[in-house]
């Protein structure tokens, strides 16, 4: 209890800037070795098997985010709302929430696997999947979804744990899972021979062991959480189901809105064959190592905001925004300039193919959009998820993920007739409608409602 209660006292009353770094390192690691282990399954797909196993990894990875959006939503709502409780001291209710949580997410798991294994066809052909990658997209697709229950499950483990103020074990969690992810890609890609399916095999045992450890950690302090693990508490508590689902099904909208949309729109980008589906995939994996250190942010923010809210420190929330923007804006410069000057590079990484190399020179101005987006997203996130506006959330959700970011594709890719790259640009300038949203909530002030008191202390 002493160690929690440190916990507990940095995340409220720390400087700032040192508790948002450290909260956010472990979080940052663990996106990178995830991205990392993401990325490895292309590299060593594409140096092994060429374009047309790159691309079709690059795809089956579009479909495995269509899976996963709703554990996200929730989790991330589950982890906000843990922070809370801590905040304001309810013990009881973490406990509630993890039976509530493992309850309500390994379910959706075992539904959504049911459904996509009856329906990918329509999905592979709806991302208008060429066919010369077919089995090999299908392949990878089909192994990586019977993998969703370690997804969901090692996503609310880990909600759990952050929102407790632990980002240190999920970090080492996701380590252990890259480590076996990097190992048996080369075993069963390379000498194996198995291609796209070994690939994604690696990954969901990679996946697997990770969701085991974090389970047995849990599980070991059981008493810190106030959840027994007994099997009548697997439940949902009305309780914290409200309030759960309340916060949850706005991010999952926005989650789901902003995955359908850029599938949508990179089923108009895939019609233009495997280079363009091989060279979008890697943008969006190089993107994503902007992306870590941007959830990362957002998330350790978003996990202060709701603490800060809870304790009644509203002079830390503008604090906490301001530093999550200068803290991505440094490492998002930085990959901006190694971008614009050796994007063959960055690409040669994945890929010595000259007609992919070609085209990737082509989108580095969309690049340097989408880390502006990038650098900007994670401190409104942090205030509207911090905040629990479910609301605002919703709102956020269907501006950006459906009619900024579709509707900006077919404006300057069909409308304006600028083609591929109309599409790739109305993606990235759709990154940017968040901060707008956000910067406008932070100026009211009307996240100060949302605090359990409408009075500061007085000593923040």
């Amino acid at each position: 209890m002493a160690k929690e209660q440190k916990i507990i006292r940095d995340l409220t009353t720390g400087s700032v800037p040192k508790t948002l770094l450290r909260f956010a390192m472990p979080l940052f690691f663990s996106g990178l070795l995830q991205m990392v282990y993401n990325m490895v399954d292309m590299v060593v797909v594409g140096r092994f098997v060429g374009t047309e196993g790159l691309s079709a990894v690059a795809i089956g990875g579009e479909v495995l985010q269509l899976i996963t959006f709703v554990a996200m939503g929730f989790s991330n709502a589950g982890q906000i709302l843990i922070s809370r409780y801590v905040g304001e001291d309810e013990r009881d209710r973490v406990g509630e929430m993890v039976g509530s949580l493992f309850t309500l997410l390994m379910g959706l798991a075992a539904v959504i696997t049911v459904v996509f294994l009856f329906s990918y066809q329509g999905i592979l052909r709806w991302l208008n999947t060429p066919a010369d990658i077919w089995e090999y997209t299908r392949q990878y697709s089909i192994t990586c979804v019977w993998g969703t229950v370690f997804i969901y499950g090692y996503n609310l483990v880990s909600a759990v744990l952050r929102g407790m103020g632990d980002s240190r074990h999920p970090f080492q969690f996701i380590a252990i899972a890259s480590v076996i992810n990097i190992v048996l890609d080369i075993v069963l890609v390379g000498p194996a021979g198995m291609g796209p399916l070994g690939a994604a095999l690696a990954t969901v045992i990679g996946q697997a062991f990770s969701f085991l450890f974090a389970l047995r950690l849990l599980y070991r302090n059981r008493e810190q959480i106030r959840f027994d693990f007994h099997p009548s508490h697997f439940r949902l508590y009305p309780e914290v189901t409200r309030p759960l689902i309340t916060l949850g099904i706005p991010m999952v909208i926005q989650s789901a809105a902003v995955t359908f949309s850029m599938l949508f729109v990179n089923s108009y980008v895939n019609a233009y064959g495997t280079v363009a589906v091989a060279v979008t995939g890697v943008a969006r994996k190089l993107e994503s190592m902007i992306g870590v250190i941007s959830q990362a942010i957002s998330s350790a923010g978003g996990a202060m905001i709701s603490q800060a809210l809870g304790a009644r420190k509203l002079g830390r929330v503008p604090k906490i925004v301001g530093t999550a923007l200068w803290v991505v804006a440094i490492p998002a410069s930085l990959f901006a300039v190694v971008t614009l000057f050796h994007p063959e590079w960055l690409f040669g990484l994945f890929s010595d193919d000259a007609a992919v190399l070609a085209m990737a020179v082509t989108y580095v101005p969309v690049a340097l959009v989408q880390y502006l987006g990038a650098t900007l997203r994670p401190a409104s996130f942090a205030l509207i998820n911090g905040s629990g506006n479910s609301r605002l959330n919703l709102a956020v959700a269907l501006l950006d993920g459906i009619a900024a970011r579709i509707g900006l594709a077919l404006l300057l890719g069909v409308e304006l007739g600028l083609g591929i790259l109309g599409f790739w640009y109305g993606n990235a300038l759709a990154g940017l409608v968040p901060f707008l949203i956000g910067s406008t909530y932070l100026v009211s002030g009307r996240w100060k409602n949302r605090a359990t008191a409408k009075t500061e202390d007085p000593a923040d």
